[in-house]
């Protein structure tokens, strides 16, 4: 029968057929039709001849032949976002980028970009599977970097820089430590902030120390040089707004002063020695979003090379308060002069026999007898939701190998909870291996092999005297703290919100 009977009375043609002529088509097998049709495909497929795969699934010609002014426009942006996609994937596996880079950190119990609370959207979880289980290996830092870590992240959202940024938005938290030198630079985003560059390097500033309370010249020239590479690091990224802290090791020496004069004279930083209320403030600040919600009060540890801060968070009363407000409920805390460098140094760190291990908790439990509220403390605990949290090398270390990990992931690690046999038997289990063992585990290395012992007698002795059922482990601790503070007091997300508020309101009126 012919085509135009099949139509239906007087021959009209069928939607499909106006809508193709009208959009310059023909009808099948015409060779003007034919040829559009192949220009439409060239454009879809994009300049770079590359395979289109929404055009190779199109059924047939005619359905090429058919394509709108519309549908190449859409083509198009498809292509574009194709290309851009494509860009950054090379970009990520060509260069690696440090520890956090591209993290977003967002306080606990707060509502993402899109307005839905504790929900990613569709796209953010496309990225972060990519990110997770699509890309590969990353090859091997160069030496000059090789003290950087690897890329990591946990419980917070993970996601890629992307283009320039602003450098007026750019904050820097750098922590000079007993064992390291770190340093976090992130700029501010909706109730949050995404690290877009890290560094990360021991330098063991506080070595012997205990013995003649001054810093060593080898010590200082290591922090010195890795001083040097944060500092070239802020320069290139344009940091506007930064605070340097400086913690035990320049606090106990004697000539502590003299070194930070030093640095500035031959780096150009200026580091603040901070006390040991700061120091436990900040611990707080930077771990405060992974707090459960529904607890009744934390234990909150931060085991350093030269000091250990405990702080307990009475949150009975808390009136749903969460994230960084929650600093407000510190009831006591205390700041013992023992980290894993001077007890390292003082009971041996390499060969550790179950007598030394013994002798390094009962060092660690005289210091605990000052803790104010010690009694308060166990009471809570044993009435109510009391749980752990522990920022250090020691507590992520034990999450690792209770993992099983072949190479340290920040976002396996950082949130994990453990419970309290679960920290025995990692303890145990790092006490039983030879120091030969402890330097090829992959979460520990030659770099903290003669010092984990002396942390997880720390642990130990914070477990002896109170005892909780689970743990927590925080990868993050001073940093994150001062960026979150400085942000707080610069009232970044206040202006954010605000501005999205007003934005809103706009769009309403005009509906």
């Amino acid at each position: 029968m012919p085509f135009a009977d099949q139509q239906g009375k007087g021959g009209g043609k069928s939607s499909r057929q106006k809508k193709r002529l009208r959009n310059g088509g023909a009808h099948e097998g015409a060779p003007a039709g034919r040829a559009a049709g192949d220009a439409a495909a060239a454009v879809r497929s994009g300049s770079s001849g590359e395979t289109n795969s929404e055009t190779d699934n199109l059924a047939g010609a005619d359905r090429i032949d058919s394509i709108s002014a519309k549908g190449l426009k859409a083509g198009r942006r498809r292509n574009r976002r194709r290309r851009k996609r494509l860009a950054g994937q090379e970009s990520d596996q060509a260069n690696p980028v440090a520890a956090h880079a591209g993290d977003q950190i967002k306080p606990a119990g707060v509502r993402s970009a899109d307005g839905r609370k504790g929900r990613q959207s569709q796209k953010a979880k496309v990225r972060r599977d990519a990110d997770v289980g699509s890309h590969p290996r990353p090859a091997p830092l160069p030496a000059e970097a090789s003290a950087v870590v690897s890329a990591e992240a946990a419980p917070v959202r993970i996601r890629h820089s992307a283009g320039a940024i602003d450098p007026h938005e750019l904050y820097a938290a750098l922590d000079l430590g007993t064992n390291n030198c770190r340093l976090l630079i992130a700029r501010p985003e909706e109730r949050g902030f995404r690290v877009v560059d890290a560094y990360s390097r021991i330098v063991r500033l506080g070595e012997g120390i205990g013995a003649n309370r001054r810093l060593g010249n080898d010590a200082m020239d290591r922090a010195v040089d890795a001083l040097a590479n944060c500092h070239r690091k802020l320069a290139e990224r344009g940091v506007m707004r930064s605070r340097l802290i400086a913690t035990e090791a320049c606090r106990a020496a004697e000539n502590g002063v003299e070194f930070i004069d030093r640095v500035r004279r031959e780096t150009g930083l200026a580091l603040e020695i901070v006390d040991r209320e700061t120091e436990a403030r900040l611990a707080v600040a930077g771990c405060v979003s992974l707090v459960d919600p529904n607890a009744e009060g934390v234990l909150l540890f931060d085991i350093g090379g030269g000091s250990s801060e405990i702080v307990w968070l009475d949150l009975r009363n808390r009136c749903g308060a969460r994230g960084y407000a929650l600093t407000r409920f510190i009831r006591s805390w205390i700041s013992l002069p023992v980290g894993v460098v001077n007890l390292s140094e003082r009971h041996g760190g390499v060969h550790v026999t179950p007598q030394v291990f013994e002798e390094m908790v009962q060092d660690v439990a005289g210091h605990l007898q000052h803790f104010n509220l010690a009694d308060d403390l166990s009471r809570a605990i044993a009435e109510g939701e009391v749980h752990m949290l522990g920022t250090s090398g020691t507590v992520t270390t034990l999450a690792g190998v209770h993992l099983g990990l072949r190479r340290y992931d920040r976002r396996r690690v950082d949130g994990t909870w453990l419970t309290d046999d679960q920290v025995s038997s990692m303890i145990d289990q790092l006490r039983d291996m030879s120091y030969e063992e402890r330097v090829e585990n992959p979460c520990i290395g030659a770099d903290r092999a003669d010092l984990v012992l002396a942390g997880c007698a720390i642990l130990e002795a914070i477990r002896r005297r109170w005892t909780c059922s689970k743990l927590r482990v925080a990868d993050r601790g001073l940093r994150e703290g001062i960026l979150t503070e400085m942000m707080a007091a610069d009232g970044v997300w206040n202006r954010k919100t605000g501005r999205s508020r007003r934005a809103g309101s706009r769009n309403r009126g005009r509906q």
